[in-house]
């Protein structure tokens, strides 16, 4: 039984709870989760985790993002995307008198260290419940701004249209942040309103969109990042002896070099290259935090590209 993570190019149409069902049946497994929600309308990058390797899919989740997007200007919608309904429309006077020097001043008030307001149709959970699901049963929905970074907003490219502003951005942002709401946001500061039109995930933390398969295309076992490689792109790394390897596969602490710059866990690799499991330190000891079976090869591969 394989483990490892899968890098997937997710095309649009598609839930992340339709990529992890059909890689289910592809792994031919039921252990299968994903770290960092795409909406349908959205494609890129989903990093799933395949049997035990779901359990490095923690530290995945908080990682920085880089995207592709396209912000349409002169529109606002109820969803800050495509799929909503039109709210506002600004007109092609309105549009046409927006200066490329207010779009970068806008851009630039959005950059770094800022406070948004997430969308009403985002996945946070009011009381247990979707805010989405809350919205879609008719509920008025208001989330309260929450810091979010910011630390690239890219203007590659304008198109100007008939009403309507397209621009062409690259954002690199912290977790937790929404480009849909960047996308309303910069629209309420040039008076015009604005929306999603197209977003692409190309990055999440050291996984990036170059090494991902699509569905039609992956071969799990082939593409599938082992979790020793995986863990050693999240996490520093320990170098065990056979000696260790064994101590810590049993559960027990192992003497190391103290170093008190480890904060946080720390992957364990035995001398075959085998995930033994994560630990933290303790002072000059190393404590396990969790153990990974034996069910993977101990090599360490780098997932095909996908064609």
């Amino acid at each position: 039984m394989t483990s490892g993570l899968l890098l997937i190019d997710k095309a649009q149409g598609w839930t992340s709870h339709d990529v992890v069902a059909r890689t289910r049946r592809l792994a031919g497994t039921r252990k299968v989760g994903h770290a960092g929600t795409l909406d349908p309308m959205a494609t890129g990058l989903l990093v799933l985790g395949v049997n035990s390797s779901t359990r490095l899919l923690t530290y995945v989740v908080g990682l920085d993002k880089e995207y592709l997007a396209t912000i349409r200007l002169g529109q606002s919608t109820t969803t800050d995307d495509a799929e909503g309904e039109e709210l506002t429309h600004a007109s092609a006077g309105q549009v046409a008198a927006i200066a490329p020097a207010a779009v970068a001043s806008g851009i630039e008030d959005l950059t770094g260290d800022i406070s948004q307001q997430p969308s009403a149709v985002s996945a946070i959970k009011i009381d247990g419940q979707r805010a989405y699901a809350r919205v879609r049963a008719g509920e008025d929905v208001q989330l309260p701004s929450r810091p979010v970074t910011v630390s690239v907003f890219e203007l590659l490219a304008s198109t100007a249209g008939d009403g309507f502003l397209d621009l062409e951005v690259r954002v690199e942002c912290a977790s937790g942040t929404y480009i849909r709401a960047l996308a309303r946001d910069l629209g309420v500061a040039l008076g015009v309103g604005g929306h999603l039109t197209s977003l692409r995930r190309t990055r999440i933390g050291p996984f990036r969109i170059e090494n991902a398969a699509t569905l039609e295309r992956v071969d799990v076992d082939a593409n599938l990042i082992s979790p020793t490689d995986a863990a050693t792109r999240l996490l520093p790394r320990l170098d065990l002896s056979a000696e260790q390897a064994i101590d810590l596969g049993h559960g027990k602490r192992i003497t190391v070099e103290k170093d008190v710059t480890r904060i946080g866990p720390v992957a364990a690799i035995a001398p075959d290259g085998t995930l033994i499991g994560l630990v933290e330190y303790r002072g000059n000891q190393a404590k396990s935090l969790l153990n990974f079976p034996p069910d993977e090869p101990a090599a360490a591969t780098e997932p095909k590209q996908a064609s």
